[in-house]
């Protein structure tokens, strides 16, 4: 695994699909984010997994949980991607300087230039409570994200 449970999690500001600043330490004493990477926009797993997401999304963007899905794809790929899936949660852009948050979270893929498939659930006091890595082409299960939520 790339971080540890208990530690706070590597802080970051990166921009949405919409061009605005999304930081993490704006849900601090306010919600439990579920900060989700993806290799890349428009692939079939990463689209899948997105959309199972966007399908369920009161489970993971509500009162108390904030979902934001992260990949190294541009600001406008996103912003595109978000449009054609119908996304209504933040899709951000570890572009530029290319693959530091995903550097910052060990999923880094430096030989493809991506972050690795990692899901990292953060509490309101900015703490790593959860993780998940998975190899590229492997899905994640939401249902486990739903169980480490309702641990919190």
């Amino acid at each position: 695994m790339s971080l540890t449970i208990g530690s706070p999690a590597p802080d970051f500001t990166l921009k949405n699909q919409h061009g605005e600043e999304v930081a993490l330490a704006s849900f601090k004493g306010k919600k439990n984010v579920v900060v989700l990477f993806i290799p890349f926009s428009f692939t079939g797993t990463c689209t899948g997994e997105l959309c199972a997401m966007r399908d369920d999304l009161a489970a993971f963007q509500n009162d108390d949980v904030e979902l934001l899905a992260v990949s190294c794809d541009s600001m406008f790929t996103q912003k595109v991607f978000a449009e054609q899936e119908g996304y209504k949660f933040s899709v951000l852009s570890d572009f530029w300087p290319h693959g530091a948050v995903s550097k910052a979270y060990g999923i880094f893929d430096e030989a493809l230039g991506c972050a690795i498939r990692g899901t990292f659930i953060v509490d309101k006091q900015g703490v790593l409570r959860w993780q998940v890595v998975n190899a590229i082409g492997v899905a994640r299960n939401i249902a486990d994200y739903k169980a480490a939520l309702a641990a919190l």
